[in-house]
């Protein structure tokens, strides 16, 4: 497992950063802890979770993954990389979601608790606000930071103005700025290239690639695109309808059957190429893979 500076940071974290949302649904404790165990095992460092896991999304389950993740970690917090979100609706209130500075210091003290921690590495939005002005974002966000309570900054399903909007707002006024970006980029979905990227390189920001195997379907399971399978993330609730929408596609199913037919005369798995592909691109930090069972990630 390689290590790399995450942006122009000095922060150091794993190539392969371990995603949690499946923690609480998907997988019970015992899973979601030998998942966690075997990354570790492997030279993971980096854990990314957020406050509204597990998926699917609801009220009643809303911070199960980052208690799971907390106690896991208990005891051997410092080896760890920590990164976590807010923004989404995680309670029946007005002012459960967003972020608003209101929302955005319940949360973090909320994700604190939970995951048993006194700081956090990362914290990111999980996506904008346009109810919300950036500046009052940013600047409760920069307080969190001065106050310890957070270590770097960091966004997630930010397009490329928007990005470019909050560093020149943090820079103006000596905020802490945006250190990396979460985007969705894998072979089947690239439109990051076009602005985001380039972006990013320019700027030192770091950039942490969820769904680098589109939801699964870039491991080759997928034959056809009859019903989906139970417990897959393309058949749960409100998430398994955000999938299919992204990937449950002819042309989709075709771009991986002529993918699997170049690599498979090769010796080369498409799961494992599909990750290797995200990783080698340039600009690209770390590439967030899931778990429903700890052989998978063999």
């Amino acid at each position: 497992m390689k290590t790399v500076r995450m942006g122009r940071t000095g922060l150091k974290v794993s190539e392969i950063c371990l995603g949690t949302m499946t923690f609480g649904y998907q997988c019970d404790e015992t899973t979601s802890f030998a998942i966690m165990s075997k990354a570790a095992e492997q030279g993971v460092t980096f854990i990314d979770t957020a406050d509204v896991y597990p998926v699917p999304p609801s009220f009643e389950t809303a911070g199960r993954t980052e208690e799971i993740v907390g106690r896991w970690l208990k005891g051997q917090r410092d080896r760890f990389v920590l990164a976590t979100k807010c923004r989404m609706k995680v309670g029946p209130g007005a002012n459960d979601e967003g972020l608003s500075r209101r929302h955005i210091i319940q949360a973090v003290d909320d994700s604190l608790r939970r995951l048993q921690t006194d700081y956090i590495d990362l914290y990111q939005p999980h996506s904008f606000d346009p109810e919300t002005p950036i500046d009052e974002t940013l600047r409760a966000l920069d307080d969190v930071v001065r106050q310890g309570k957070v270590r770097y900054l960091g966004c997630s399903n930010y397009p490329a103005w928007q990005l470019a909007l909050a560093l020149g707002v943090s820079t103006a006024h000596d905020w802490a700025r945006y250190d990396c970006v979460q985007p969705r980029y894998n072979l089947l979905f690239r439109d990051i290239e076009a602005e985001l990227l380039p972006l990013c390189r320019d700027q030192g920001v770091g950039v942490i690639a969820y769904n680098p195997l589109a939801g699964g379907f870039l491991t080759g399971k997928y034959k056809t695109l009859e019903a989906p399978p139970e417990k897959t993330r393309f058949s749960l609730g409100k998430t398994g309808e955000l999938y299919r929408d992204r990937y449950w596609q002819e042309a989709q199913l075709g771009a991986v059957n002529e993918l699997q037919a170049f690599f498979e005369p090769r010796r080369k798995p498409l799961i494992q190429v599909a990750i290797a592909w995200v990783m080698a691109q340039p600009g690209v930090t770390s590439a967030i893979v899931g778990a429903s069972r700890p052989e998978q990630l063999d």
